[in-house]
């Protein structure tokens, strides 16, 4: 190990060398824009890309900064002067920053590098039309933050809202949706998209704070069902975005749902209290209850039934069925506040209201499908949400096979990717001529 003549330490030699490395390593990092190849189609929308680009430039910059402070300092009297280990515990941190950059940069990749592939690419950024379709509500009293999609292995779908923190600290610039590639394509996908984009809404809305309140009231109101309310107030997070995902879809998301947990008996039955999932016997059922609130039909009692047939309680312990029949018997009382229930930010309307439920009623989804098979270009004017809710309907109702079903879904999609380009544009122009 080298001492150099500008009178550093070997110690001091070594992490110069490391910090160096570092930087060299930082610089060979490219913004997306230079990098990533895609149809125009596929590509994220305009207002993600420039708040990813922003984003992870600014962090870059930072890092790039504190290295070449660290390298200064290391020359300085002072960096002289340090102890070695003084020197690396500088070192260890500004390489944690480091790597968090890059981390933040991989959580970007995952989601863009896919678009560069055959139809796939397409297919997401029309994900991508439907989850930001999902997020808007009655009065649009939120501004929308940018979506985007990308496919994962999996059963389940995930995401890292907007203006969370991501890993280093910063704030999130973009939703973040990871959705399961067993779900393509057909209308079950909507049912996994629109649960974490209703994660995104309530976190906009602030409605799993103003629920708990609620939902500690009644166990003080209740005490016989209070272990049932506990549980409620537990889980309220993944009820409100099941929630979410009924309001906007209706049928298609009790019936997407239930492709996702069904799964062998012992884990439908499991109660983890641990998992903030409500058990998936009961989350089906609550999904049913939900929509028959919502948008009351008979369909929902024979879906449960369905439900019950496919998974009986029968065999199970009784002191399980017991704690199972008192989650049953609070459920309506349940989907009651939660339609009704008025969030501060919604100025004094409801859940419902703001939903605009009212146009997603079964006997509408089924005449907009009339209207679509006599005249195919109708469907075109649908908004996302109400296309896959449509279609949803329609499966449900035996009228459109599995395989209409995903060749309307594949050309929609492309249908919506395309027109956010148009949309786009044409937007650039108006901005132009302004």
């Amino acid at each position: 190990m080298q001492a150099t003549s500008r009178g550093l330490s070997p110690a001091g030699w070594l992490l110069e060398q490391e910090a160096r490395a570092l930087l060299t390593r930082l610089n060979r990092v490219k913004p997306f824009a230079l990098q990533e190849t895609m149809v125009a189609a596929a590509a994220i929308s305009q207002a993600a890309q420039t708040a990813i680009e922003k984003h992870l430039m600014a962090g870059r910059n930072q890092v790039r900064t504190a290295i070449l402070d660290f390298l200064r300092w290391l020359k300085s009297p002072e960096g002289i002067a340090s102890t070695p280990a003084n020197a690396q515990k500088k070192f260890a941190l500004l390489r944690l920053r480091f790597n968090a950059s890059l981390t933040q940069f991989d959580i970007f990749s995952d989601a863009l590098t896919q678009r560069s592939e055959a139809q796939t690419g397409i297919w997401l950024a029309g994900l991508d039309a439907a989850a930001t379709d999902a997020l808007k509500i009655a009065g649009q009293i939120y501004d929308l933050p940018p979506v985007i999609c990308y496919l994962d292995r999996g059963h389940g779908a995930a995401i890292r809202r907007a203006r969370t923190r991501l890993p280093g600290g910063e704030e999130n610039p973009v939703a973040v949706i990871r959705v399961p590639r067993e779900r393509m394509i057909g209308s079950g996908v909507a049912s996994s998209l629109f649960h974490e984009v209703g994660h995104q809404a309530a976190a906009l809305l602030d409605l799993v704070e103003s629920m708990r309140p609620v939902l500690k009231a009644k166990q003080q109101d209740a005490p016989g069902e209070a272990t049932a309310w506990n549980y409620w107030e537990r889980c309220i997070s993944e009820i409100l975005a099941d929630f979410w995902s009924v309001a906007r879809l209706g049928m298609t998301s009790t019936l997407g749902l239930m492709g996702v947990v069904a799964l062998p008996s012992y884990f439908v039955f499991r109660l983890s209290l641990e998992d903030p999932h409500p058990v998936p016997w009961i989350r089906v059922k609550l999904s049913c209850g939900i929509g028959r609130g919502l948008f009351p039909h008979r369909q929902w009692d024979e879906l449960e039934r369905v439900w019950e047939s496919l998974y009986p309680p029968d065999s199970l312990e009784p002191e399980k069925r017991a704690i199972l029949s008192m989650f049953e018997k609070t459920m309506p009382e349940l989907v009651s506040l939660i339609i009704n229930h008025r969030p501060k930010k919604l100025g004094g309307a409801t859940l419902a209201a703001a939903l605009e439920t009212d146009g997603r009623q079964p006997a509408k989804l089924t005449g907009y499908f009339d209207e679509w098979r006599a005249a195919p270009r109708l469907r075109k004017r649908a908004p996302p949400s109400l296309f896959f809710a449509v279609i949803g309907q329609a499966r449900a109702d035996g009228r459109i096979s599995p395989e209409d079903e995903s060749r309307a879904l594949r050309s929609m999609l492309k249908y919506w990717a395309l027109q956010s380009v148009l949309d786009s544009s044409a937007l650039c122009v108006a901005r132009a001529a302004g």
